[in-house]
């Protein structure tokens, strides 16, 4: 046992025993399924070979993974399997999940330190991703992708590591569709059941009148990006058969409510055009197993006017709770045409100008009407 004063890590070796593979196995679940789920409801690092497993992190969140592992393993003698909502109950009930949810700076009930959560600035997220770029590579069937600068790897590894994920930009960063590349792999890992696309039924501006077919079909031609992306790393036909059976599904955010969504990963596009209440809708549909990305473009709300957008009600509603994490892209990640990336700095510079025009004829407007009043009242 190794402990860092300086950084307040703790490194642990633990052995479980008896070294019984059939019970490692479901102790660990399908591509270590249930390790994920711990490592990220505790903050700690967990590697295991055989039945040796290290434990690293804050050292009370370490001594929190070592206990829990013990627990589980002995549930392993009558159980062929450990799911992830039992992982989750089975905090809840060993009071962990309370410990967790806290901030360092409080008390857990007892007496006890409470295990921090930690929260990272963009800044931070980028720098850290920046200096090994080259390590993570996301596989699908019928290409490997590489994110492309560290915002866009530290998202990768955002929506790898939590269950809820955001990432707020213009076009062109990469954000639909590295968020379809993470869904596939899961997929074709069996780290899900299957792939949902949400989107909200909002005309981009422009009135298109009736459309045929059911709200499913009209909505399609909107998710003609995701499909693309999904032709890319699938294939035409597996695609077409995967939507046949239902394991990739197409789900207007009407149809979202009264929805429990178990093993899927959901992403949702174009969020920038939900209002509050249909983003809490769809962030309460998520179940044991899934994983969420929320994906948007605060410049291009088509909401009419007066409408608030949930996208960024959300971002200050849930910004500091623990396994929810943003990514926010800007134009210098940009991937596509290098014209792009000036459009949008044009764009936002234009608007600032403008909203600085706009206050400036709003100061005076303000001033002639108190002249006009003065006089008045003379």
């Amino acid at each position: 046992m190794q402990e860092n004063s300086d950084t307040a890590t703790l490194a642990k070796k633990i052995t479980l025993e008896p070294n019984d593979s059939r019970r490692l196995a479901a102790l660990v679940g399908p591509v270590d399924q249930n390790i994920k789920h711990l490592e990220r409801r505790l903050g700690v690092s967990i590697r295991n070979r055989g039945n040796e497993f290290q434990l690293s992190g804050i050292p009370n969140a370490v001594q929190a993974a070592e206990a829990l592992l013990h627990q589980l393993y002995r549930e392993t003698v009558d159980r062929d399997a450990i799911e992830p909502d039992f992982v989750h109950l089975f905090l809840q009930q060993a009071g962990l999940d309370v410990l967790i949810a806290q901030n360092a700076d409080g008390d857990a009930q007892g007496g006890e330190q409470t295990v921090p959560v930690v929260v990272m600035s963009d800044a931070d997220r980028s720098a850290e991703a920046t200096a090994d770029v080259g390590e993570l590579v996301i596989r699908t069937p019928k290409k490997s992708i590489k994110p492309r600068g560290g915002n866009q790897l530290g998202y990768c590894r955002a929506i790898r590591k939590n269950d809820i994920n955001f990432g707020i930009g213009p076009a062109g960063t990469g954000k639909t569709y590295l968020a379809v590349a993470c869904a596939v792999e899961a997929l074709e890992s069996q780290q899900v059941s299957r792939i949902l696309l949400v989107r909200p039924a909002v005309e981009a501006g422009e009135k298109l009148g009736f459309l045929p077919g059911d709200l499913a079909q009209k909505i399609d031609p909107y998710l003609r990006p995701l499909y693309d992306a999904l032709y890319e790393m699938l294939g035409v036909e597996r695609v077409n058969k995967y939507i046949e059976r239902n394991i990739i599904e197409v789900a207007p955010l009407a149809y979202m409510r009264g929805r429990t969504l178990n093993n899927a990963f959901i992403i949702l596009d174009e969020s920038q055009n939900t209002t509050v209440a249909q983003m809490k809708m769809f962030l309460t549909r998520i179940g044991f197993g899934s994983t969420a990305v929320v994906t948007g473009d605060i410049t291009q709300i088509d909401l009419p006017r007066g409408e608030a957008s949930g996208l960024i009600n959300v971002r200050d509603v849930l910004a500091r709770i623990a396994g929810i994490e943003f990514t926010h892209f800007g134009s210098k990640d940009v991937v596509r045409h290098p014209l792009v990336q000036k459009i949008v700095d044009a764009y936002e510079s234009f608007n600032g100008q403008d909203n600085d025009r706009q206050n400036i004829d709003g100061q005076k407007m303000g001033r002639r009407d108190d002249e006009r009043r003065g006089r008045g009242r003379g």
